[in-house]
């Protein structure tokens, strides 16, 4: 059965409450650029370069499911709208993939896909933040800062099969004393480094086993800023674009949907980022369509930056 994968916009970065605005912009970008490698599919078949063979995709299983109605002044209710949204494509057999907009938009990509589902879910995220803050009195409950954290209160979300990629740098005493008390697994970006990606991927399957139900959430400043500039904040020592790839291109096959937010136009150099996004979406979505891993899902060496 072909799997057949539903581009939604959620053009919103209202919940951008630290950093730089913008990422409202990013979904109409990311649609411009996934036309470049759309147009090369020929009679149900592309030539998938880093396998070196040519392998299905029916265009007709990719769809563009437009944007959701957000309301600029309104974050609850932009929540709201996408939560619906995503939880209507997924009961209707789509693979929602959810191009936001600010982080904060993590929280209904996952909320949409649990309510659309029996048993459990398993949470992949790549960031380079944690997204553990509980509320604070300038960010509120439900900011960019705080997706995972919700997400996480899910009723059969399980954070003992949810994991967390790429993060780095400093953060809370609290917010290490919650993952401690929640089971939550943390691949920081330097055992990505060096460990690499086979090594990281083990990790990641040992931790989803047994989740009924996974969904891979990717914020884009997870990877260094010399691969993504246009993110909402930069932070150095991140992923190389090689490593994010191959390990969405591992983990699409099983995958129940996928996110892909905070990437920013405003900050972008030459549209380097949107055109990356844009990438890291189809080679999702053709490898989702395949339905199989590759045998080797990365060539790179431990802490090579390719």
């Amino acid at each position: 059965m072909v799997k057949r994968l539903a581009f939604l916009g959620v053009p919103f970065d209202g919940a951008a409450t630290l950093g730089w605005p913008g990422s409202r912009y990013a979904p109409d970008e990311v649609r411009r650029n996934l036309a470049w490698m759309r147009m090369r599919v020929e009679d149900g078949r592309i030539y998938w370069i880093d396998r070196d063979e040519v392998v299905p995709f029916d265009p007709d299983s990719f769809e563009d499911a437009g944007d959701v109605a957000v309301v600029p002044h309104d974050l609850m209710a932009t929540l709201a709208a996408t939560r619906s949204r995503v939880t209507e494509l997924a009961a209707a057999g789509w693979v929602p993939i959810v191009v936001g907009g600010d982080d904060s938009i993590l929280f209904p990509a996952v909320a949409g896909v649990h309510d659309a589902v029996e048993g459990t879910v398993a949470v992949v995220h790549f960031d380079a933040h944690l997204d553990l803050t509980d509320g604070n009195p300038a960010q509120g409950t439900h900011s960019q800062s705080s997706g995972m954290r919700r997400a996480l209160e899910l009723e059969r979300v399980d954070p003992r099969r949810c994991v967390q990629v790429g993060t780095r740098n400093f953060n809370f005493p609290s917010s290490k004393a919650f993952i401690d008390s929640i089971g939550l697994t943390e691949i920081p970006a330097a055992r990505v480094l060096s460990d690499g990606v086979a090594a990281s991927l083990e990790t990641i399957d040992a931790v989803t086993a047994g989740a009924d139900h996974v969904l891979v959430s990717v914020d884009i400043d997870v990877l260094d800023p010399a691969f993504a500039p246009g993110v909402g904040w930069q932070e150095p020592g991140g992923l190389s674009s090689r490593q994010l790839l191959d390990l969405l291109v591992a983990l699409a096959p099983t995958a129940g949907g996928l996110a892909v937010n905070e990437v920013n136009p405003m900050t972008d150099h030459r549209s380097q980022t949107s055109i990356l996004a844009a990438n890291l979406i189809f080679q999702f979505a053709v490898a989702a369509g395949i339905g199989s891993r590759p045998a080797n899902p990365s060539g790179s060496r431990a802490g090579d930056r390719r």
